[in-house]
């Protein structure tokens, strides 16, 4: 039997997924990898422990099935979005560790390039706000910051890529320097109408064209890797950023359907189709995929709205590495509900800043409402609240983009396994939650991608069809009780704001 091998990269850990042609999980493989925090807001990682632990993945997932190279007709690659990673050409070393997308050492250099009056421009051509989540300053900084890279890189010596791109180049043996166009669009450099570099933006942010990956579709025979890797050649069939994979495997291909995804962070995206439309609400506007959607047209663009939240999983992760509070995240749900309430405990996890809607990266996290009667079951269930309460921010920011009153909110990821969490979730956002049976959305998107190129999977109905729900959670909370509960949140919020600036 043939399978589709995706790689998962993702911010905490690099996974590999088997699928079969039911899109069914056949076997995983994952492992932890390590985060490195050198200053307040800083968060890097090492690029080559990336590539070695993606590496040791895909071959142990295929060593547990019992698969060769040949039994795998494609690979799909799906990552980390907007972290930076700039290498030597001829070496194909890094030199210096990955900026990850939390990081904002740049909030600074945004602050000016606003005041400078560049939002309007860059919001236009990129459908992004002027932030230091995204790859441009991030790419900036590493230029003028590493010795001698901006005269290297001007020399064509160095070469930049988001986490796919370095993948890709790994597994290529240095042969394919290439980014898709849904990772693409998350650095500030690339002009989501015409699908290219743009040059003003280049000028700009200062980065050298010579750089930059050559961008291609999200879907296709895009590389093949170096048969010694793996055992042999397999076709790296399909590429696109974490969130976007996730919108793909839920089957999300008609304007209006949107999903949230519960990782480090969350991300909400609702598909809009092929008009690229402008947010009045702080959301951002993306390439969704290049190539299939409902009707399969590889040269055209399907755009989505996203909202971001930096820190979902993350704030469970810092329960149990940070405080100790938990040995798992999987022991949160049965200690938070331990407590029928929060007793008005608030944590804001602006670990890395905020995203959507207030997009702060001077804020930090704060916890409100502290009392002697707070326990650790206070504190774990406000964690999982807090999460629920800044995707139903973004929820309603999509809403008043769109105009489209949404009538459910599919979920993946692996906190979306938390029945408590996507309960909260229904309450605070009014719309039923529904979990699909298989969870590994991401994953399953990319391998959706690359399963497309090579005629693994006929089409999107093929794939509509293999969509089975698990769960739908209605929502129980009253109207009056879920405005309440969102206002005090925000008061929670404001108190978190520009507390880097204070």
């Amino acid at each position: 039997m043939p399978y589709i091998l995706a790689l998962d990269q993702g911010t905490t850990s690099s996974r590999a997924i088997l699928f079969d042609r039911a899109g069914q999980v056949v076997a995983l493989a994952q492992e932890e990898l390590r985060q490195y925090f050198p200053q307040s807001g800083w968060v890097e990682h090492d690029a080559r422990e990336i590539w070695r632990s993606q590496l040791s993945m895909a071959r142990a997932v295929l060593k547990k099935a019992g698969v060769e190279a040949a039994d795998v007709t494609a690979i799909g690659i799906t990552n980390q979005r907007e972290t930076t990673v700039l290498w030597d050409r001829k070496t194909g070393e890094p030199v210096a560790k990955a900026i990850v997308w939390q990081d904002h050492r740049t909030a600074p250099q945004c602050d000016a390039l606003r005041a400078a009056g560049h939002q309007p421009m860059i919001q236009k051509k990129t459908g992004l706000l002027l932030d230091a989540y995204f790859s441009g300053t991030k790419l900036q900084w590493l230029l003028d910051h590493v010795p001698h890279a901006r005269a290297r890189a001007e020399k064509g010596e160095l070469a930049f890529g988001t986490i796919e791109s370095w993948l890709v180049w790994n597994l290529t043996g240095g042969r394919r320097h290439i980014s898709d166009a849904s990772n693409a669009s998350r650095t500030l450099l690339f002009n989501i109408h015409t699908l290219r570099w743009d040059p003003q933006l280049l000028a700009l942010f200062d980065i050298p064209p010579s750089l930059l990956p050559q961008v291609v579709p999200c879907t296709g025979l895009l590389a093949q890797t170096d048969p010694e890797l793996l055992g042999g050649a397999i076709a790296i069939g399909g590429m696109a950023g974490d969130q976007q994979a996730a919108t793909f495997g839920q089957t999300c291909y008609l304007p209006g359907m949107a999903k949230n995804t519960y990782g480090t962070g969350c991300f909400m995206l609702m598909n809009t189709g092929a008009t690229a439309v402008a947010s009045r609400n702080k959301l951002l506007t993306t390439v969704a995929w290049v190539g299939p959607g409902a009707k399969p047209e590889p040269a055209q663009a399907a755009y989505a709205l996203e909202g971001s939240v930096f820190v979902a999983g993350a704030a469970i992760q810092w329960l149990r590495d940070g405080l100790g509070l938990i040995q798992s995240a999987e022991q949160v749900q049965a200690l938070a509900e331990q407590v029928p309430d929060t007793q008005d405990l608030y944590l804001v996890p602006a670990f890395a800043g905020l995203g959507t809607p207030d997009w702060d990266g001077h804020a930090r996290g704060a916890m409100v409402g502290i009392t002697r009667g707070t326990t650790r079951a206070h504190l774990a269930r406000a964690a999982l609240e807090s999460i629920a309460l800044q995707s139903a921010d973004v929820f309603a920011a999509m809403t008043a983009d769109s105009g489209i009153a949404l009538r459910e909110l599919r979920v993946d990821g692996g906190a979306s396994r938390n029945d408590l969490l996507m309960q909260m979730q229904a309450d605070f956002s009014g719309v039923p939650v529904v979990r699909p049976r298989v969870t590994e959305t991401t994953a399953l998107g990319a391998a959706y991608l690359a399963g497309l190129a090579t005629g693994f999977w006929a089409g999107a109905d093929e794939l509509t069809a293999q969509w089975v729900m698990d769960r739908c959670f209605e929502p129980t909370m009253g109207a009056d009780e879920r405005t309440c509960k969102r206002a005090r949140w925000r008061q929670a919020v404001q108190r978190a704001k520009g507390w880097v600036n204070s």
